[in-house]
């Protein structure tokens, strides 16, 4: 029998401790149901009305929720028991998956309704975020969590290559997109089920002499002083939060289908499963090859990568080019991605990890849904096309900024708790 202690086993430590391999596995199956649905919410809003406006919607609609909540989600992690927590999420999810379900076959031009139960998504994932974060370190032994966390990235990745695939090829198959959201349903149930067999490791006699801090606006106001306090930290979440806020097609990506490229719904699955393929290969490659050095400026030229990639993209005709745009911006967008959360990891204190994570979650979420929303704005404004573009070049200044405004980033080199410590 293999044991964590095989050297056979010494890239997949982290799947010898079955907490982990349930968590992994819900996580992997809630991710693949929400990118399906992803996927048919937004080619049934812009099918319904033709506007990229509307799909700039989509992502405010599931943005705002975090926007409010963050502060209190991330607490919650950190005061409530996180594997319960975590479940809601889920059950959360499923029953908005249901909903969606529900609106297709009542109402299915009512985009109003499905923007209302994307609302509800942004709840959860306000909650979801952090607590899923949290967690992780409760899972596995100390020794193991590097493997943990490289695992866990990489089986994300994978979870968001296969959900936009899965979920367009239904949508064009049962032309529509009730198939997907009853898949989303049955996926969700399964993670829901997964998680309920999660059980957190012991806490060490050290880390339970900790006190919990009661919710009040000085403890839930910590993650951000922490951040604040950390130049190196708030460097590289700020740059990747404005860079992809600018630089984020992916919004776009239904009006490049359909008007553009002239695809249908099983080509805008591959074109949303293209960063992560380009994501999930950068992952596995930096496993093998870990950032050791001159992390500040591999960060900067990967988000550089990132701009000049948006702008091949904005450009391309062709559906061929326009994939591997997405998957060279995946995995620059994946370095990017690896540098952060690797600050963050190793800088928090376990008590605060919710509230810090939360933080990580607004800039994520600005990043993502809320530029989802100034896509859409600006292609409403100038076009698709020149949105795109301006995108791109946008996220080439706010390189050339930030160089400028965070020396500490520039001059980064190892990912260190010592080099993170306050100068």
């Amino acid at each position: 029998m293999l044991t964590s202690k095989d050297p056979r086993l010494a890239g997949r430590v982290a799947f010898t401790h079955p907490n982990f391999v349930s968590y992994t596995l819900a996580r992997f199956f809630i991710v693949v149901a929400l990118e399906m649905q992803s996927v048919a919410v937004g080619w049934q809003v812009y099918a319904t009305t033709n506007r990229p406006l509307d799909l700039g919607y989509v992502g405010l609609a599931q943005f705002a929720p975090g926007f409010i909540l963050f502060l209190f989600a991330g607490h919650a992690a950190d005061l409530f028991d996180r594997r319960k927590l975590l479940m809601w999420c889920y059950i959360g999810y499923g029953l908005c998956s249901a909903l969606l379900l529900a609106i297709s076959w009542r109402a299915p031009h009512s985009v109003h309704l499905i923007y209302a139960v994307l609302v509800l998504v942004g709840v959860s994932r306000s909650f979801s975020f952090p607590v899923s974060r949290a967690i992780l370190p409760q899972l596995v032994p100390e020794e193991h969590f590097p493997n943990a966390v490289a695992w866990n990235a990489s089986t994300f990745q994978i979870a968001t290559i296969a959900g936009p695939a899965i979920g367009g090829i239904a949508y064009a198959l049962f032309r529509g997109p009730e198939t997907v959201y009853a898949i989303a349903v049955a996926v969700s149930i399964l993670s829901i089920f997964l998680t309920f067999r999660i059980h957190t490791l012991p806490i060490s006699p050290e880390k339970q002499r900790v006190v919990r801090d009661p919710i009040s606006l000085h403890t839930v106001l910590a993650g951000f002083r922490f951040i604040r306090e950390k130049k190196l930290i708030l460097g590289a979440i700020s740059l990747d939060m404005f860079a992809v806020l600018l630089g984020g097609a992916v919004a776009l990506l239904p009006v490049y289908a359909k008007t553009i490229l002239h695809t249908g719904p099983w080509g805008l699955g591959l074109l949303r499963s293209a960063p992560g393929v380009g994501a999930a290969l950068m992952a596995i490659a930096v496993a093998h090859r870990p950032i050791r050095r001159h992390a500040g400026p591999t960060m900067l030229f990967a988000v550089a990568a990132f701009g000049v990639m948006t702008i091949v993209f904005g450009i391309s005709h062709n559906l061929i080019v326009s994939l591997v745009a997405l998957l060279l911006l995946g995995a620059s967008d994946m370095v990017s991605v690896i540098i952060r959360a690797t600050l963050v990891q190793v800088s928090t204190p376990d008590e605060m990890r919710g509230r810090v994570n939360a933080v990580d979650m607004l800039f994520i979420g600005v990043s993502n849904e809320l530029g989802e929303f100034e896509s859409g704005l600006t292609a409403q404004w100038f076009g698709t096309v020149p949105a795109v573009i301006l995108g791109g070049v946008g996220t080439l200044l706010v390189i050339a900024t930030w160089a400028w405004l965070f020396p500490e980033l520039r001059k980064a080199d190892q990912l260190t708790v010592a080099e993170l410590m306050p100068k």
